[in-house]
């Protein structure tokens, strides 16, 4: 059929070659209903340009859960070579993926790459999708994705995807039903006008559903396109539909000899499915022309006669040797089989596959399958599913099930009396605990490890339960114990050559000791970065960077936390490594605020809540930055967030969790001339601090005590800079702030300075920064000494140059310029709601204006809106 209506998309796409063929390469993302055209464009697109450019395909299959790396083996299998090698060795994904990146960059020709239906694509798929998204920009390629957009419910793990998408690299193409006059034309052309405009209010401008009602002669419209499609059908001879009912069953396609072995009905059946346009062959397969089609005539078989054709099918695949890609459609079959014996025999293989290939969903999935008759396989096998199971989940950030996973591995192994595998699964979960931010009882299963371990002989199980416990220690702020525990950690470590032990012992003993000697500390932290790093060990190197960077941010050392927070967030980018990224930049969000660079603190902060799969731990530390922001400028949602952080950091416990939040909380209401309210949040966590020995902890929560009028003198502990502000040494506090490179508290201890000099300085200060309440504050201290050549502070007109809007934000503005709401611009960018609530609020801060129309105002004159 012809493509009509459609030249508006085929200009966006041959624009998007165009850029690629000079180098700057895009993401095309072509979404639409199923029957809209999208693969019918695609395949369109690529003929016209086959002797230009190079076109490679691939397609995501419907099965219950998808094969790891789908689109890329049918492109491997096209292409042969190392891409293949590769993919049969169980390469590791961040290989696979830098070997394809390298084949685009090295083409001689631009390349189309397709991925079709990712609406289905498994995990490993989407991180491919991520990895070329961020990379696309200096590649000669064009990548185009077909997807289903009224099928990605909020949940769905592709909205995220595409919400991640850069925006000045990705082109949004949907497509749109047929008009009445097109519809009106098709039918014309195919000799029946007289139907056009019944035929337009029936299928609704459906492409797929036009053309199957259009080729079903004299058949009138059927009201449904099932019913049109089953029209066709029953034109076929018996064992054209019965090959026809085979094929149904394979979402990806079907090899001739399954066909024939389940039919023996030979090529015949096949040709005339041919023939009559219901089947195609595609590299050596037999595919439905569209999956409406497949799924029309497989939802016209009985269950029985379906499960019938399953067990055949399934019979057939189990008659040559199971390779690991073929190991996705064994399950696939075997559970609409029914299977039981041949779920738990493949089930559990397709997952640790699946896994091997960073597909963690896909390996749960399989995982979760085999576990439903686990009941039928010997306890331990089941104990060791299980732990894959609950290793799996933790990797797709599903804590609550991995440390159900594990508790139930737990309960086994102690009923088979198997001490070394029921204390070595306590301490892997005490990780999971951890991230749900479930502090209290990883405390309890960190030390249930140990009683059950250190009566046994010594052996690397003891090592991993002294190393989790020194982390438990370290993260509780217990300094001297953390120590204590590493010791024997790597003790044993070495005894034992556990470098992954030492690794995190190492990098334990370094962040405990840089409170009280930094260079001792420092040495430590490069040790175990070194070694990790040496190690290629992805999550050990990010625990490096990430524990270092949070330990020196702590102590308010942000310089020497973005050495390691720079680099880490650098290396987890490099390796698509989003669990690590996400933490590491709620931790750099932290940084950037202190340090005066706030625009890049609301940029980082958004861009962690903008993410999907952030940890609890990533969210608090993103909320109290994004808060304290807020505070200082005098914006709105500064104690939305606040209030967020607390109830994500109140379970935890967490000396770490709940400081920062309390101590955030406590200068939002002195801020907002709340004293009652800023000594009971600064109380709320000063026991814990003081219990801790913190000292900065201590002195902020002091402080804030100390401001509100309930404490007359600082603590011992507290850290030198609070002290020296609760002492009244103002400009000695103010040359200590300076010296750690923190502006706002610099002025903030100038400004509790009686004499007109430090004022001035401080509202200096407070200007630059953008903290208009602080600087009301001294204003008004100005006049009261009676000053009356005060400084306005900086008009909208010099700070046009400080907008710095982010490419999303663009793309926010733009959408508020066409009159969206935010619900609206959240479906437009597959993002929630909230998300862009944070990002208009961040536009009109920015923007130094209080409206959305304001914000359109301001862009459209400052030409930052597309004409």
């Amino acid at each position: 059929m012809e493509l009509v209506e459609r030249e508006q998309a085929l200009a966006a796409l041959i624009s998007g070659l165009a850029s690629a063929a000079d180098g700057e390469g895009r993401v095309a993302l072509l979404a639409g209903e199923a029957g809209i055209g999208k693969s019918a464009l695609a395949s369109r697109f690529a003929a016209a340009h086959r002797d230009t450019a190079d076109v490679l395909w691939g397609a995501c299959d419907a099965l219950f859960t998808p094969r790891p790396l789908g689109p890329l083996r049918d492109i491997a299998l096209h292409m042969q070579g190392a891409l293949l090698t590769a993919l049969e060795a169980d390469r590791d994904r961040h290989h696979l993926f830098s070997l394809f990146l390298r084949g685009l960059r090295e083409r001689k020709r631009p390349a189309i790459v397709v991925f079709e239906d990712v609406h289905w694509a498994d995990e490993a798929t989407l991180d491919l999708i991520k990895f070329l998204g961020r990379r696309i920009a200096a590649v000669r390629a064009l990548v185009i994705l077909t997807y289903r957009d009224d099928e990605l419910d909020p949940r769905h793990p592709l909205r995220s995807v595409l919400g991640d998408l850069p925006p000045e690299t990705t082109l949004r193409i949907p497509l749109q039903p047929l008009s009445e006059q097109s519809v009106m034309s098709l039918a014309r052309n195919a000799g029946r006008t007289n139907e056009a405009a019944r035929l337009h209010a029936a299928t609704g401008g459906n492409p797929f559903y036009v053309t199957e009602v259009l080729a079903n002669e004299g058949a009138g419209v059927p009201a449904t396109v099932r019913d049109a499609v089953l029209a066709r059908t029953a034109r076929l001879s018996p064992s054209a539909r019965e090959t026809l009912d085979v094929a149904s069953l394979s979402p990806g396609g079907i090899e001739p000899w399954i066909v024939e072995a389940c039919t023996g009905c030979g090529a015949a059946g096949l040709d005339e499915c041919v023939s009559r346009g219901m089947l195609r062959l595609v590299r050596g397969n037999y595919v439905f022309r569209h999956e409406l089609a497949r799924l029309a005539v497989l939802d016209a078989l009985s269950p029985l006669r379906r499960r019938e054709l399953h067990r055949a099918v399934l019979q057939a695949l189990r008659s040559r040797p199971a390779s690991p890609e073929m190991l996705a459609r064994l399950v696939h079959h075997a559970e609409a089989a029914d299977d039981h014996e041949a779920i738990l025999e493949y089930a559990p293989a397709a997952g640790h596959h699946a896994a091997s290939m960073g597909a963690h969903r896909e390996a749960v999935a399989h995982f979760a399958g085999a576990l439903r008759y686990a009941d039928a396989i010997p306890p331990r096998d089941r104990a060791l599913l299980l732990a894959a199971h609950a290793h799996e989940s933790y990797a797709t950030g599903d804590m609550e099930s991995s440390i159900s996973a594990r508790r139930r591995a737990a309960k086994i192994w102690r009923e088979l009396g198997e001490p070394l595998m029921e204390g070595d699964n306590l301490c892997r979960m005490m990780g999971s605990l951890i991230s749900a931010g479930r502090d209290r009882e990883a405390e309890e299963v960190s030390r249930a490890a140990l009683e059950i371990l250190e009566p046994l002989a010594p052996g690397p199980q003891l090592a991993f339960a002294y190393r989790t416990q020194a982390a438990q220690r370290m993260l509780q702020r217990d300094y001297a114990q953390a120590i204590q525990w590493g010791e024997k950690a790597v003790a044993m470590a070495e005894r034992f050559n556990d470098q992954e032990t030492l690794v995190s012992a190492y990098n334990i003993f370094g962040c405990s000791l840089i409170q009280s000697d930094e260079e001792r500390g420092c040495e430590y932290l490069e040790k175990s970065l070194a070694l990790a790093l040496d190690g290629g060990q992805q999550h050990l190197v990010f625990m490096a960077y990430a524990n270092a960077g949070s330990a020196c941010g702590e102590y308010y050392r942000f310089e020497l936390a973005d050495r390691y927070l720079a680099p880490g967030i650098a290396y987890t980018t490099e390796r698509d490594y989003d669990h690590g990224r996400l933490y590491m930049m709620s931790l750099q969000a932290l940084s950037h605020l202190y340090q005066g660079r706030w625009n890049a603190a609301a940029d980082t902060a958004l861009a962690v809540l903008d993410a999907p799969g952030r940890t609890s731990i990533s969210h608090m530390a993103t909320l109290v930055a994004l808060g304290r922001l807020r505070t200082r400028r005098g914006d709105p949602g500064a104690m939305e967030a606040l209030d967020k952080a607390l109830e994500l950091a109140e379970p935890t416990g967490s000396l770490q969790r709940i400081g920062p939040v309390r101590a955030a909380r406590a200068e939002a209401a002195w801020l907002a001339g709340d004293a009652a309210t800023t000594i009971s949040e600064a109380r709320a966590a000063y026991p814990l601090a003081l219990a801790k020995s913190h000292p900065w902890f201590i002195g902020e929560l002091a402080y804030w005590q100390w401001k509100a009028g309930a404490l007359d003198a600082p603590p011992e502990l507290a850290a030198a800079p609070f002290r020296l502000q609760m002492q009244r040494a103002c400009a000695q506090a103010a040359a200590a702030w300076e010296a750690r490179n923190c502006p706002y508290e610099a002025a903030r201890a100038l400004a509790e300075a009686e004499d007109e000099s430090s004022l001035k300085r401080a509202l200096r200060g407070f200007d630059h920064l953008g903290a208009r309440p602080a600087a009301d504050r001294v204003r008004q201290q100005l006049r009261e000494l009676g000053l009356r050549s005060i400084p306005r502070g900086p008009r909208s007109s010099t700070r046009t140059n400080a907008f710095q809007l982010t490419s999303r934000e663009l793309e926010v503005i733009a959408l508020l310029a066409q009159g969206l709401t935010n619900a609206e611009i959240a479906a437009r960018l597959y993002r929630s709601a909230k998300t862009v609530d944070h990002h208009v609020s961040s536009v009109l801060s920015k923007l130094s204006v209080s409206t959305r129309e304001a914000a359109v105002a301001a862009a459209t004159a400052q030409g930052l809106l597309p004409k």
